[in-house]
Parts: structure tokens; C-alpha cells; sequence
């Protein structure tokens, strides 16, 4: 299927929670409201024209101006065909629900996400920090983020 056709078909089916197709892209991308994420996910996994069973990347991004976001980028080994989704929250209420038990895979990326930009995925198992000490403060990856000068009484070298 094109970009054209699964935006087409998923717009059909949540309507205006559907909000925008880039094509013009490399990867090409749909941008989906917070709320629908897991039924977008699991319909996008379980349709038979669709069969996205591979969720091979999720990235937390920081789009400045208080927006951050996350970008799944999916693939279909039977059907041979790709799509990003994006969905955009606030840098205020960062949370999107996690897809985690539809593509278990997300487990770690979420955690990543979760560690370094601070989005926060309601209904993760086991959302707490992967790369960063636990009592780390701040998340690395947001652009204001400022590196502090000492950590648990250690020069932090920047």
C-alpha cells in the first residue's frame, strides 16, 4: 500500500483524529492525535491489508516551543511496505499511551524516550529510567536542558 492509501484508510476509520500525511518525505509520515494511538497501532498491526508487525524504531523528539513528540516508524515484513506515525503533546503534559503490548519491542524504546526527553507512557509496565542514574534530574535530550555542574558531589566534565 502507498502512504496515500493506509492515510486514506485510516482516516476512514478515525476521522478526525487522523490530522496530516507528509508524502512528500523519504519515509513518509501520518500524524495521529495522543488519544488514538493504541487503536490506530493495533488496527495498523492486525488488518489484513495493513499487517504492520514490525515496529523497528520509536524516537522521542523535542520540536522546541514547548512541543515534543514521538515518531514510530513501522514496517510490514508480509506486505512489504513502511509508514512513520507521529503523535505531538506539550513539553507541559508530555504523556502518550504506550504501545508496548502491541509491539513489545517498544518496551525499551519507550523507556528511552521516557529517560532522555521525558514523555511519559500511560500504561507501561515498567516505565522508569535505562540509560541515566535513577536520581538523575532532567532529561538530556530536551533542548533547554541544561547540564549540571555537579552531580552527587562529582565535576560532571562537559
Amino acid at each position: 500500500m502507498t502512504a496515500q492509501e493506509i492515510f486514506e484508510s485510516l482516516k476512514t476509520r478515525f476521522g478526525d483524529a487522523i490530522l496530516e500525511l507528509k508524502a512528500d518525505l523519504t519515509s513518509p509520515s501520518i500524524k495521529i492525535s495522543p488519544t488514538v494511538t493504541p487503536d490506530v497501532a493495533r488496527f495498523l498491526r492486525d488488518d489484513e491489508q495493513m499487517q504492520f508487525d514490525f515496529l523497528s524504531s520509536l524516537s522521542g523528539v523535542d520540536l522546541r516551543e514547548g512541543k515534543l513528540a514521538v515518531v514510530y516508524h513501522l514496517a510490514s515484513m508480509t506486505r512489504r511496505h513502511t509508514i512513520a506515525l507521529r503523535v505531538e503533546v506539550t513539553a507541559e503534559s508530555p504523556q502518550v499511551p504506550s504501545v508496548e503490548s502491541i509491539w513489545k519491542t517498544a518496551n525499551w524504546h519507550e523507556r528511552e524516550a521516557f529517560d532522555l526527553i521525558g514523555i511519559v507512557f500511560t500504561g507501561h509496565p515498567d516505565l522508569r529510567r535505562i540509560l541515566l542514574p535513577y536520581d538523575w534530574e532532567g532529561h538530556p535530550l530536551r533542548k533547554d536542558y541544561q547540564v549540571p555542574e555537579f552531580y552527587n558531589g562529582m565535576k560532571v566534565p562537559y
